[in-house]
């Protein structure tokens, strides 16, 4: 089966639309005084479940670019991490497993990393087309600075989350064809390979 491969403009515009979410979260994580480093838990043993093409063929272009060494390395703790949580979810227990691209508690493939994992953190919500706003607290820290705030700051996730749909709208009317809905974890991403039609 063919690999999906992004056109140079949609990784392009991904990468426009990822700086974008960086800068509106390090705008709340500076109002709140909130900082990563030190902390004694680690965001990425969250279970999280992708849902767009654009980004896995994103983080595979990311993968590639990598030595093979390490490719190897990470496609074998996603399948390790795969296995495990499915081992889990069958138990009736939401997974608590590392993420394969965590090296010594940073992200190894950092740049490419997906919009959850970029998001992930602050105070946010988010508006549903049916007009109905949904309210995500934030980590326990964040939890903690906000609490000492009258009116902390909120992410606003809903123009990141339609941007995102828009492109991978564009994407697939570009392939002329239906896909299965992606459903899937990082680890997913990584075990099964590049996305192909």
């Amino acid at each position: 089966m063919p690999e999906l491969i992004l056109p140079a403009e949609t990784s392009r515009q991904l990468a426009v639309l990822y700086a974008e979410m960086e800068i509106a979260y390090d705008r709340v994580a500076r109002q709140l005084d909130f900082s990563c480093a030190g902390c004694p838990d680690n965001c990425c043993d969250s279970y999280f479940l992708h849902h767009t093409y654009i980004e896995w063929a994103y983080l595979w272009e990311g993968i590639k670019a990598l030595p093979e060494t390490k490719q190897s390395g990470i496609i074998a703790r996603a399948v390790h991490y795969e296995l495990e949580a499915t081992r889990l979810l069958a138990k009736g227990e939401r997974p608590n497993l590392l993420c394969p691209l965590n090296e010594a508690g940073l992200c190894g493939l950092y740049a490419h990393r997906l919009l959850i994992c970029r998001l992930h953190g602050v105070p946010a919500k988010i508006t549903r087309p049916d007009g109905h706003e949904l309210r995500f607290p934030g980590c326990f820290r964040c939890q903690e600075l906000a609490e000492r705030q009258p009116n902390p700051p909120e992410l606003d996730r809903t123009d990141f989350f339609r941007w995102m749909v828009e492109m991978e709208s564009a994407f697939i009317k570009s392939l002329g064809q239906a896909l299965p809905r992606v459903k899937m974890t990082l680890a997913g991403m990584l075990a099964q390979g590049p996305p192909c039609l």
